[in-house]
């Protein structure tokens, strides 16, 4: 097998390094405080959850609470932008983009203003607080909107990479975060670039199998990889942009012969939807998916949620034979 991140090595899957996407978000957000005075932050009372905390502490005329309100939060966000400001508002992903599409639609995407929309706890990883807070139709609702920028960052590192570089998009963007602690997988020194999917992992041989990732799953399918890597030779990409996807992939796919996708979302409409999309175009070729297959969610802990919709690294292991044995020879 061959690493492609100075921080993937075996320890890795033993006792990696735990962190919530959103606490890189918070990291990032404080450092384009101190480096952009045009950045401001709106928040829709869940300041600490979406860790808007120490910017909020540290830089108070730039931070506005708008309370209970996320269709206040997008249109103010948009008022600010269009006076030249770079707007982050931040909420749970279930309220923002979830509650506020319509006013995001009309007001940010369509004047195609540079608000940062970062919808927080996407995803399973809410846990116990169940269906109704658990967004997982989010990145469906923004990729679908002329001008936005969509991005799922793998860990906390990226996270904050990612973050910094909204601020250097003249649009609208969705930064998609989670709440649950999930292995760190890059470093500071790993390469992120808006628009460009990351090679993670291949096997020594040619790779039967492509397996694209976003968001904390990267981590599995690197499990998944390396579990069926004496079995399956595979490569694994971290596809953190969702919108606009690397049109790069439909070439690895095309050398692989078959393509999983794995994402903590709705099965339709997000990355699943994208990747078949571009292929459909570039590079038929077969797709297996790895999501939650037309579900709510329902209450539990985070890793018991994983496997119970058949997110973790075995049923990845399985997706990838379905795909290979599917490969037109």
């Amino acid at each position: 097998m061959i690493y492609h991140n100075a921080k993937l090595r075996e320890d890795l899957f033993e006792k990696p390094e735990l962190k919530p996407t959103r606490d890189g978000f918070g990291q990032g957000l404080l450092e384009l405080g101190d480096s952009n005075p045009r950045v401001v932050a709106l928040c829709a009372d869940l300041t600490e959850s979406t860790r808007m905390e120490a910017f909020a502490k540290k830089y108070p005329a730039r931070f506005v609470e708008v309370g209970v309100a996320e269709q206040n939060l997008a249109t103010v966000g948009s008022g600010l932008a269009n006076y030249g400001k770079i707007p982050f508002i931040a909420s749970y992903a279930t309220f923002s983009p979830g509650r506020n599409n319509e006013q995001i639609r009309t007001t940010i995407s369509l004047n195609n203003v540079p608000v940062k929309i970062v919808g927080s706890h996407a995803g399973l990883s809410v846990g116990p607080d169940g269906a109704t807070h658990q967004a997982l139709e989010d990145m469906a609702l923004m990729r679908v909107q002329p001008n936005m920028t969509v991005i799922s960052p793998c860990d906390a590192e990226e996270a904050r990479k990612a973050t910094v570089a909204c601020a250097g998009i003249n649009g609208p963007v969705y930064l998609r975060l989670a709440r649950a602690a999930t292995p760190t997988i890059t470093t500071h020194e790993s390469s992120f670039t808006v628009g460009r999917a990351e090679l993670m992992w291949e096997s020594e041989h040619q790779a039967q199998v492509a397996i694209f990732a976003t968001g904390p799953l990267v981590y599995e399918a690197l499990r998944a990889a390396r579990d069926i890597g004496h079995e399956v030779p595979a490569v694994v990409y971290n596809v953190h942009t969702i919108k606009p996807l690397d049109r790069a992939l439909a070439d690895v796919a095309r050398a692989a012969g078959a393509v999983v996708v794995v994402e903590e979302h709705q099965r339709a409409g997000g990355l699943g939807g994208a990747v078949a999309e571009l292929l459909a175009e570039l590079s038929p070729v077969p797709v297996e998916f790895v999501g939650v297959d037309d579900r709510f969610g329902q209450s539990g802990e985070p890793a018991e949620l994983l496997e119970y919709y058949g997110l973790t690294a075995p049923h990845i292991a399985n997706k990838v034979r379905a795909a290979l044995a599917r490969k037109i020879t």
